[in-house]
């Protein structure tokens, strides 16, 4: 048995999320979490990060030291809170926050949050960098939770998970697994609240829900190509922002957010619908779940499909990724593999990312 930290910033840059769990070869449990909010300069200092052109060094090294002392920050936090040292911590896994993700061909993926400082200043080893193996082999280096969800939830045939974060993903938890990101989450609908209302995303989805659908919007973004590749594949900021979404000007902003949330509801059951078995249960966590309009939406659009917070499986949905990096830390430390090449697309299952010894 080990006591693990995993330390997850997702996409939509609202926050630090460390959860303290306890690891064993067959079977992970959440023991306490908590979460260190952004500041809303710091929240849009990182999404405008995300989707910036060009980006000084002197500027990434600003973020990837910020980065580092929020996860130290949420790791104290974490140990007052269940009265834990450093040394009865075995691990912590840290994904920290993408600046950059761009897929296969020729991809990379870029996650800043220093790991050298972490070990340093919590006193505890640190492993991070998992996402850039798995491309150098040949994968997109994302999704990993799929991975994660096999592990934690077994086989379930009928059965998909679907994490709503910035960025959106599917595990169907049939054999083989299959996972991708199915296209933009929250992201879209976050940056447009924060522009229109100041407020860093839709809570409960009473504004989306407030406006009326713009047809030729939503036919307009669901052109997008990426929604005619097919798996493995994954997507990020740099592909769904609202620069990419074209003149939203002329509507009423109302319109607008229901319109967005009404994008990612779509791009997120037309891929459960075109999966090549039926799915009968949609298991559903991250941040998005907090969005009661667009979980309506989802299903209202998939009948005959039960759509439930993983909370009901055991898995709280609030800290899923941070558990998944939590286990992949494990899982490096104990020289096992990390991804699933039959996910990512990689030439084969790899032991991912780098450890910094205490």
């Amino acid at each position: 048995m080990s006591l693990c930290i995993g330390l997850m910033s997702g996409t939509s840059a609202d926050g630090m999320d460390a959860c303290l769990t306890e690891i064993t070869a067959s079977g992970i449990r959440l023991i306490d979490a908590v979460c260190v909010e952004y500041s809303q300069d710091v929240s849009q200092f990182f999404r405008a990060l995300a989707v910036s052109d060009a980006l000084s060094a002197e500027l990434v090294m600003d973020a990837d030291r910020l980065i580092a002392q929020y996860s130290c920050q949420a790791v104290d936090q974490l140990l007052k809170k269940t009265g834990h040292t450093p040394d009865q911590i075995t691990l912590i896994g840290s994904h920290g926050h993408t600046l950059r993700h761009r897929p296969q061909p020729d991809g990379f993926s870029w996650q800043i949050g220093d790991p050298s400082w972490i070990a340093e200043r919590t006193g505890i080893t640190c492993i991070a960098d998992f996402r850039r193996r798995d491309i150098a082999a040949g994968g997109e280096g994302a999704p990993l939770v799929p991975a994660f969800h096999r592990f934690a939830l077994g086989v379930k045939p009928g059965t998909a998970v679907l994490n709503i974060g910035g960025i959106a993903n599917l595990t169907f938890l049939d054999e083989p697994l299959l996972g991708y990101d199915t296209g933009p989450g929250n992201a879209l609908m976050d940056e447009w609240c924060q522009q229109i209302t100041g407020e860093t995303c839709d809570l409960g989805g009473d504004y989306a829900r407030s406006g009326s659908l713009i047809p030729e919007l939503l036919d307009s973004l669901l052109a997008h190509p990426y929604f005619a590749e097919t798996a493995p594949k994954s997507t990020g900021r740099e592909m769904f922002n609202l620069d990419t979404a074209g003149d939203l000007s002329a509507y009423p902003v109302e319109d607008v957010a229901h319109t967005l949330t009404e994008f990612s509801a779509r791009s997120i059951c037309d891929e459960v619908l075109k999966y090549a078995r039926p799915v009968n249960e949609l298991l559903v966590c991250g941040g998005g779940l907090n969005n009661l309009w667009l979980i309506e939406r989802v299903s209202a659009l998939l009948p005959g499909v039960q759509v439930r917070s993983t909370a009901d499986v055991g898995i709280d949905p609030e800290w899923m990724e941070a558990m998944a990096f939590a286990w992949l830390g494990w899982r490096t430390l104990n020289r096992q593999t990390g991804n699933a090449c039959e996910v990512t697309g990689a030439k084969g299952d790899r032991v991912l990312g780098g450890i910094y010894y205490a």
